[in-house]
């Protein structure tokens, strides 16, 4: 899919976009690369901006939903498998099916979880805004009389001060809300020119996202071969900024000549499978710029804990493994047996049952 051109300005016009497949080549060693200028975690605006973040928050909950269902037909298709599989399948292919199957059920909750967030932070983010509402009437409503009695300027000042409290809540909510958005990956797939692009044309794109920068340079080749020196990167979705893409063409040390210079609409990349995307670079949109973008609804730093948990659950299947073929978080009765007999002479024995029996086990 395509995302429109917003912004409209001289510098900036609006774009029509459309869907092209160029045949693009990279550098040997380019890699995922994150080239920002400062820190990602821009900091809490000093104005909130309710209308922009009720059309992000909407887009948002319809990624999330596709995203569900998406995962949500795969575990059916997984289950249906098994159950078509279970009477003549070898034990090491079920177990294969029934660790997929639990996988994704640990990232349906998950994102369920992280939608009820999202919810929750939104209603909060609505009830402070009908309050510095209530404020900011109160406000009008006390300066539009005449001051008069103490009484009148003490409400003025205690209404005066609510709506900042509450104007600084909302700034809050909005960039907590705005850090749980996830990663846009975003892959670079060549510039489509037809007439336009010539063999030995070097071009540079220079895209910015709030504090977010991007820049890369490409070569045209023989046979409309392009090659690039980075493959892609990662942005971090914001609520009130556009993607800026800046194309200039390189013709000599001194002499660069800027293609086009656009402001794109992010809002519509909340979507659960990765989209490809065109942007009219030039004024006769004869320079199109295409992009792979895949949305991620969880941030890099949520990673971590997952993969050690991950590489906990890989620790028990290997030693669960030698046992039984049943998957590691279901030991068998044996087993079972086992463990509380353990338990029991350890409780017995007032702690001493590993000690003197070291040997023997």
């Amino acid at each position: 899919q395509s995302f429109a051109g917003v912004n409209c300005t001289p510098e900036r016009p609006l774009r029509n976009l459309s869907h092209f497949t160029p045949t693009v080549s990279r550098k040997a060693g380019s890699r995922v690369s994150r080239m920002f200028s400062m820190s990602h975690k821009s900091p809490p605006p000093k104005v909130p901006q309710p209308n922009r973040l009720d059309e992000v928050y909407e887009a948002l909950k319809k990624g999330l939903t596709a995203y569900l269902e998406v995962h949500q037909l795969e575990l059916e298709k997984l289950s249906t498998q098994i159950r078509e599989s279970k009477r003549n399948s070898r034990l090491g292919f079920l177990y294969d099916l029934d660790k997929q199957v639990k996988a994704i059920e640990r990232f349906l909750r998950r994102l369920e979880f992280h939608a009820s967030k999202i919810d929750e932070l939104y209603e909060a983010y609505c009830i402070q805004r009908r309050l510095r509402d209530g404020a900011h009437n109160m406000v009008r409503a006390y300066s539009s009389g005449s001051p008069g009695s103490r009484e009148a300027r003490d409400s003025l000042a205690e209404a005066s001060r609510g709506y900042k409290e509450y104007t600084e809540n909302m700034c809050l909510l909005e960039s907590e809300l705005e850090s749980q958005l996830g990663e846009f990956h975003i892959r670079m797939k060549g510039l489509a020119g037809f007439a336009r692009l010539c063999a030995g044309d070097q071009y540079e794109i220079f895209m910015k996202y709030g504090r977010q920068r991007w820049k890369l340079r490409g070569r045209i080749e023989v046979n409309s071969r392009q090659v690039w020196d980075s493959e892609e990167t990662v942005f971090l979705p914001l609520v009130t900024e556009f993607l800026s893409i800046k194309v200039t063409e390189l013709k000599s040390l001194a002499n660069h000549v800027v293609v086009g210079n656009v402001s794109c609409e992010t809002k519509d990349l909340f979507a659960a499978l990765p989209q490809v995307v065109a942007v009219d670079i030039n004024d006769l949109g004869t320079l199109k710029l295409s992009l792979e973008v895949t949305w991620n609804p969880f941030d890099k730093d949520d990673q971590p804990s997952a993969a050690s948990s991950v590489n906990k659950t890989c620790t028990v299947s290997k030693r669960f493994s030698s046992y039984n073929q049943s998957p590691p978080d279901t030991p068998s009765l044996r087993e079972q047996a086992f463990y509380n007999m353990l338990r029991r002479q350890e409780e017995l024995e007032n702690g001493t049952a590993w000690s003197l029996s070291s040997e023997s086990s």
